[in-house]
């Protein structure tokens, strides 16, 4: 019997403890044995629950137990989560985890620490969820080289901008919704603000560059200005609005991004509604591949977490590795990319003669013209912004949407 033990009784650590029961089955014939919880580990009280005998608040009990082979953190955050993670891995245990602010700042240590010990971190459900991904996303890079890595990974935001998109629902609007569907946080900071996202886009970038991406160097950009006109304007020039995470490795570093983007119509991307994730992976001679599923929930996350221990009991080493190198991350204002701009102005045609661009007007809103550039530079782009001041009846620059173009 494969003893494990839950850090966290939330959400995840509960849900985890839900499908190894639902799921014993399934997990003996697959590895010829079950996996028992044998400890809980949570500050507060659980009575009545099915695990209630099994409660601890002292971790330094299953850092000496070595019956315990398996750990899984479901605590979350970067500071208790890191200290029992890597105790953890330093007395001989596999870690099971599905917390993406750990792995996107101590992946590299972790890791380190695990293939010096033999043992395992696994952290499939730290992006995507319940999506199968990072261990094929790993797999692939066995026979090839991981070129660009865009898409959808939060399902917060994604789910905000379908009700915008789809009901003509405002942004506070749909963000209320979403948080009494229990989909956002009552402060959705961190899925708004594209600051989940990226996180997932520098674990994914990392284990393609075999160096550490600091979240903290990726241009981040939130979706809380897009409004309903945003909605109208990209629809009549063919796209759709959708938070993306857009990461490319070049000779030179790395490009990565995590803001909303304009998506074309049409486009896999463009249809993935609701809080479903979906990733644009694409290999040097594999070409693009796309996952798609539940990007958050309850047991889908806690089935990615379940995977792993069953991983683990195999007690084969699964080799995910980065070194604790920093990847450069290129300039932002170098990136080359179609945009959609949005202003307010008392004459369309004067603008468009100025800057030689074919200007896009609505009869809802007779105040804003827009239209789509040329591939271009961040610094290309406010040159451009720049020229507008100097027009007459010109008033304000209201939006510009960088819009996801697949090579």
């Amino acid at each position: 019997m494969i003893q494990v033990a839950i850090l966290g009784y939330g959400v995840v650590g509960s849900g985890v403890a839900e499908v190894l029961r639902l799921n014993q089955g399934q997990i003996v014939k697959k590895i010829g044995q079950g996996v028992e919880v044998k400890y809980v580990l949570d500050l507060r009280d659980f009575p009545d629950d099915p695990l209630e005998s099994c409660m601890i608040k002292d971790f330094g009990v299953i850092e000496k137990d070595k019956d315990v082979t398996i750990v899984v953190e479901a605590i979350g955050g970067e500071t208790i989560a890191y200290d029992f993670a890597k105790r953890a891995l330093l007395s001989g245990k596999s870690v099971c985890t599905p917390n993406k602010a750990l792995i996107a700042r101590h992946g590299a240590e972790l890791l380190a620490i695990a293939k010096e010990k033999g043992v395992n971190l696994l952290f499939e459900a730290s992006v995507g969820g319940g999506i199968p991904l990072i261990r094929p996303f790993n797999d692939a890079l066995l026979t090839d080289e991981v070129e660009t890595v865009t898409g959808i990974l939060n399902g917060t935001s994604n789910y905000i901008l379908t009700q915008m998109s789809m009901n003509g629902t405002s942004y506070a609007e749909a963000l209320k919704d979403a948080q009494n569907l229990g989909y956002a946080e009552q402060d959705p900071t961190a899925d708004v603000g594209s600051f989940d996202a990226c996180r997932k886009l520098a674990i994914l970038l990392s284990l393609a560059t075999g160096k550490q991406v600091d979240y903290e160097d990726i241009q981040t950009e939130g979706i809380e200005k897009i409004s309903t006109e945003d909605f109208v304007f990209a629809k009549e020039l063919g796209f759709t609005l959708k938070q993306v995470v857009d990461g490319r490795v070049c000779e030179n570093g790395v490009e990565a991004l995590a803001a909303p983007f304009l998506v074309p119509l049409g486009h896999p991307l463009s249809t993935i509604n609701d809080v479903f994730n979906g990733v644009w992976v694409h290999g040097k001679t594999t070409g693009n591949v796309m996952f798609y599923g539940s990007g958050a929930g309850k047991l889908p996350t806690a089935s990615a977490v379940v995977s792993n221990i069953v991983d683990a009991a195999y007690g084969q080493h699964i080799s995910h590795v980065w070194s604790a190198d920093k990847a450069k991350i290129l300039p932002a204002e170098n990136y080359i990319k179609r945009k959609v701009i949005r202003i307010s102005c008392e004459n369309p045609s004067a603008i468009a003669n100025v800057l030689n661009v074919n200007v896009l007007t609505h009869d809802a809103y007779p105040n804003y013209a827009a239209w789509l550039t040329q591939p271009e530079s961040e610094a290309e782009t406010a040159i451009a912004l720049d020229r507008l001041k100097s027009i007459e009846g010109f008033k304000a620059v209201e939006r510009v949407l960088r819009v996801y173009d697949s090579e």
